[in-house]
């Protein structure tokens, strides 16, 4: 397994988006909020994003950072994925109700496949229709 953690960039004025991030809408990137969903929404997204890409990125600002590691562990723990790369930096957005720049934290973890995901995968998927079958009037 291959960790690295790239120390906290912070982009400054003139800098290029690309210097400092990937793309904003790559098709294996799960952007997590801390407020809009639950964590195992995530989870369960990252999951689908695999079976069809090799490696998904999650990826989230401030507070949303605790639920994209939690998510990520998740997977790692069920034997999933395996952390090819964590990447943080801190970012300038514009906060329209106080009328100024903030800075926020963001952190981007890249998981990829291990060599049992679609085996476990496919076992998780069965257990869930078993599960229902109880349930059935």
């Amino acid at each position: 397994r291959q960790h690295t953690a790239e120390s906290s960039k912070r982009r400054t004025p003139g800098m290029a988006a690309a210097d400092t991030e990937p793309p904003v809408h790559q098709a294996n990137r799960v952007q997590v909020s801390s407020t809009k969903k639950p964590l195992f929404f995530y989870v369960n997204l990252a999951k689908r994003f695999l079976q069809m890409h090799e490696e998904v990125e999650l990826s989230g600002l401030g507070l949303a950072i605790s639920t994209v590691v939690t998510a990520a562990e998740i997977l790692k723990s069920n034997g999933l994925v395996i952390i090819k790369q964590i990447r943080t930096c801190t970012v300038e957005m514009r906060d329209d109700q106080q009328d100024r720049d903030v800075h926020k934290a963001k952190m981007e973890i890249v998981l990829v496949k291990s060599e049992r995901f679609d085996e476990l995968y496919t076992v998780g998927m069965n257990e869930d229709d078993d599960s229902h079958l109880g349930e059935q009037s």
